[in-house]
């Protein structure tokens, strides 16, 4: 990570950016801290979600909030500045990246989304969504953090996917860096951790272009600094690679990917809850 990355602007939550140190970052969290979130994750992705509805232990009436990255309108409104939560502004929103066939990255976050929002209903959990519809502008990116921050959720959980290099696939998940508050540090990072093993566990490797071992800090995620809530914001795979594109195409693909971000959330959710 000792590279300089330009790190991609298609979400307008992006530009070029110095990547923030994933060791330094834990450095804040108890050594404690760390092997109890590492350790957590296999325990559940053994046992919990070996069925998706599958109910797993001490998480029920826990809150959840998912945020379907982008959406289906991007009119002129989404120019406007709202806080970036470190001082500055940054545009509402952006359209979001397209596989190379078309297919839109918002259509691809609000079916994941839901999948998951599923899987965690069936589980007793209570789910929010940051956006109510595939067909409409908005919300914006500080009002979803507005929404997510209302509901004093154990997680809030962003659901992306990349526009980055053809060459590059695999998934990264991005976290706020520096911290700005008590939740984005340990319990973040704990969620964080989560989610990559969740996600290796499902076959889907780390970015090789972007991030360290599928791990990516950063400052210039407004939604990400203005949560008050452990969060972060995951991109799934790169919609400008040809392999992970396809991926994403299928209702295969979504589901796997669903899949894991649920047991991601599940490990993170029962780690704290134990």
């Amino acid at each position: 990570m000792a590279v300089r990355q330009r790190s991609r602007t298609k979400n307008g939550e992006g530009r070029a950016t110095r990547p923030g140190c994933y060791h330094r970052a834990v450095s804040r969290v108890s050594r404690r801290g760390v092997l109890k979130c590492v350790a957590a994750a296999p325990v559940v992705l053994a046992a919990a979600l070996s069925a998706p509805h599958s109910k797993a232990a001490g998480i029920a009436g826990m809150t959840v909030v998912l945020d379907p990255g982008h959406n289906a309108i991007a009119d002129a409104s989404i120019n406007q500045q709202v806080p970036n939560g470190r001082g500055g502004t940054k545009p509402c929103n952006t359209s979001g990246t397209a596989a190379g066939n078309g297919y839109p990255e918002h259509a691809f976050t609000w079916a994941v989304t839901n999948l998951v929002a599923d899987n965690l209903r069936g589980m007793n959990v209570n789910v929010d969504l940051t956006r109510s519809d595939d067909n409409s502008v908005g919300p914006c990116i500080d009002d979803r953090a507005a929404r997510a921050n209302a509901a004093h959720p154990d997680a809030i959980v962003s659901i992306h996917a990349d526009g980055g290099p053809p060459s590059g696939h695999g998934f990264h998940v991005n976290y706020s860096s520096p911290p700005l508050n008590d939740a984005q540090q340990g319990p973040t990072m704990q969620l964080a951790n989560a989610m990559r093993s969740a996600l290796i566990a499902e076959g889907f490797p780390p970015s090789n272009y972007i991030g360290s071992d599928g791990l990516y800090g950063r400052a210039d995620l407004a939604g990400l600094n203005l949560a008050q809530y452990p969060a972060v914001l995951v991109e799934l795979g790169n919609m400008k690679n040809a392999e992970d594109a396809a991926t994403m195409e299928s209702a295969d693909g979504r589901a796997r990917y669903a899949t894991a971000v649920t047991k991601g959330i599940v490990a993170y959710l029962q780690a704290r809850a134990g």
